[in-house]
């Protein structure tokens, strides 16, 4: 009988659980380390959304381009006209400095002659030339009247003002330098989300305005995904349009 009291004093000793001070402090504990790392996991994720975002928005950009180039979208109808590029007016992305002439040297019995290098004068870069930019050739948009639709994959016509269940917005702008119809021109192609609110943002000619994939919380809804620019050419593009459209390597005339 004693053997069988010790047994079961020890089974309920054994059967007892936290007292309330514990559980108290065990759930302060856990508060405290969930506290703690809350903050990495909403980067995380803001991150890993962001990032996401931005991958589909490239991939709209490429898919709106590969349209433009086959005929399935239709061009867009804004024409920005920028100046020729000239040996007087040159189009350069950055500046370069002068070079001073250097006089040549006439041969000698053991050493050909070294001809005279003219002097090139300064050359101003015009990086807004080749650059899209709010302030200059590629205003942002205020509507969505003029912006290509992207949903489901594929992209439709502007306007976009009177669709729903968009993913993006894309802004396309045609920049040329001549009028000709098989010149070619330069494509600038903005993208945004398509739950922003009008107006949207755009970059400048000094400050750079998109979203990175990295982000601490939603992102700038109103800033695009991506802003790029890429050539739209077709076989009969001939070099001298090219060239004047893209600008020359020194103080020549495209020839």
């Amino acid at each position: 009988m004693i053997k069988r009291k010790v047994q079961q004093q020890i089974c309920a000793a054994g059967e007892s659980g936290f007292t309330i001070i514990e559980s108290l402090v065990a759930l302060l504990v856990v508060a405290i380390l969930l506290t703690a790392i809350a903050p990495v996991i909403v980067l995380a994720t803001a991150t890993r959304v962001q990032s996401r975002r931005v991958e589909l928005a490239t991939q709209a950009a490429k898919t709106f381009i590969d349209g433009i180039r086959t005929g399935a979208i239709t061009a867009p109808s804004q024409v920005i006209t920028l100046a020729a590029s000239t040996s007087a007016a040159p189009r350069r992305i950055s500046d370069i400095p002068a070079v001073p002439a250097v006089a040549g040297v006439a041969a000698t019995a053991t050493t050909p002659a070294i001809p005279a290098i003219p002097a090139i004068p300064a050359i101003t870069g015009k990086p807004e030339d080749y650059l899209i930019n709010r302030s200059t050739n590629m205003p942002a948009p205020t509507d969505a009247t003029t912006l290509y639709c992207f949903k489901n994959g594929s992209i439709s016509n502007p306007d976009c003002s009177s669709t729903t269940g968009n993913l993006f917005y894309i802004q396309a702008t045609r920049i040329v330098q001549t009028t000709g119809a098989n010149d070619g021109y330069r494509l600038g192609i903005r993208v945004y989300r398509a739950d922003a609110d009008f107006p949207l943002t755009a970059s400048t000619v000094d400050t750079k305005n998109t979203q990175t994939p990295f982000t601490g919380g939603l992102g700038s809804r109103k800033a695009p995904l991506i802003e790029m620019t890429t050539d739209i050419a077709n076989s009969t593009t001939s070099f001298q349009a090219l060239c004047t459209r893209l600008g020359i390597a020194t103080n020549q005339n495209c020839q």
